[in-house]
């Protein structure tokens, strides 16, 4: 039988900074304008828009520009201000903001896949724009002279994408709950490995280059953390949404994972505290409910929520060791994708409900939406 699941009470009331409202379907994606006061946002209604706040304190759309098919993913280059986005015929574009972000330049137009592009991301010290899509390929481009480098074909359609830049090593999660690690080169890549630990399909992705830990969420309702750059082949489990996991942000300054639930379920985890590494539950025994009827939290072994120990573990466990390393809130909408802002420490939420929200809280000097 499985615990039962109990959310921990709001701590602190997040403050809503900014309510965008406007796209006539969903916002598969958002970003907040660095240095700006504005959010740019691609819309399953073919929409691109930049919006950015007037004097009366409301955001308006400062571009709204309409595509040739609906818009399922985007990437934006704050350096160059350059826009990759993905649409649901295969084809990624790609336009150059002005500064004043008044206008959008079109550059060029990439083949990139056969059906709905699913992930993009653009890496500007190589000049590639990596993407997968739901023909289950993950492929590789020049953004210079917009030749395909190369591509690889995934188990199941990929839904998470992270890259590093130091060793060149693409992280993809796909729907059967595997992740696979690529090599790239200038024009072929090696299959370093593949792993899974998610009962259900991967659907989101966050790396930390400087921990070289590796994020998964899933709609399994879990987290889990790969120690990567130990390579001792390390995951914990982080146990802490009613939900799917619908995705991940970290905050590399505070050391703090966000993930988003379908739910509307915001997560923020301490990165910061040494979690143990577990088989189940406390010390790894099967446990029945005749054989012990207590419960509860073990925070540093990823289970935020009660889950079922032993009668010896129930007493030996410490305060220390109950006391929570994540906290709680509620979005109040359904979260299909999330984005944090660092310099301001604002977090970005869109939904199924067509709304941005931005918004922020002081939980370790970072911040999010409500």
């Amino acid at each position: 039988m499985a615990a039962e699941i109990q959310p921990k009470p709001l701590t602190r009331k997040p403050i809503l900074l900014q309510r965008v409202e406007g796209s006539q379907e969903v916002v598969n994606m958002a970003v907040i304008v660095p240095k700006e006061e504005g959010v740019i946002s691609v819309s399953e209604d073919r929409t691109v828009r930049v919006w950015l706040k007037r004097d009366s304190g409301q955001y308006w759309p400062s571009i709204y520009h309409v595509m040739p098919s609906p818009c399922s993913c985007m990437s934006f280059n704050p350096e160059t201000r350059r826009l990759s986005i993905g649409l649901d015929n295969g084809t990624i574009s790609e336009f150059i903001l002005s500064e004043d972000y008044n206008k959008m330049t079109p550059v060029k137009n990439y083949q990139a896949h056969q059906s709905r592009v699913t992930m993009i991301q653009f890496v500007l010290e190589l000049e590639w724009v990596l993407s997968t899509g739901q023909d289950k390929q993950f492929a590789w481009h020049c953004s210079e002279s917009g030749q395909r480098l190369g591509g690889y074909r995934t188990s199941a359609v990929a839904s998470g994408l992270q890259f590093d830049v130091e060793t060149r090593h693409v992280f993809i999660g796909d729907q059967s709950g595997q992740v696979t690690i690529l090599k790239l080169d200038q024009e072929n890549c090696t299959l370093v490995t593949t792993f899974r630990g998610h009962t259900g399909g991967v659907t989101a992705l966050c790396w930390d280059p400087v921990q070289r830990v590796l994020f998964s969420g899933s709609s399994d309702h879990s987290v889990i953390m790969w120690d990567i750059g130990g390579r001792k082949g390390t995951a914990i489990e982080l146990q802490g949404h009613n939900d799917k996991v619908q995705a991940l942000s970290y905050a590399q300054h505070t050391r703090q994972l966000i993930s988003c639930g379908g739910d509307g379920g915001i997560v923020v985890w301490n990165m910061d505290v040494e979690r143990q590494e577990h088989h189940c539950r406390k010390c790894g025994k099967a446990v029945c409910g005749k054989c012990s009827s207590k419960r509860s939290p073990i925070p540093l072994m990823g289970f935020e929520f009660e889950v079922r120990v032993c009668d010896s573990c129930h007493e030996a466990i410490t305060d220390e060791e109950r006391a929570p390393t994540a906290t709680f809130h509620d979005s109040k909408h359904n979260i299909v994708h999330v984005h944090f802002d660092a310099t301001r420490g604002w977090l970005l939420t869109s939904g199924t409900d067509k709304v941005i929200k931005v918004g922020r809280h002081h939980i370790f000097d970072s911040v999010f939406v409500v």
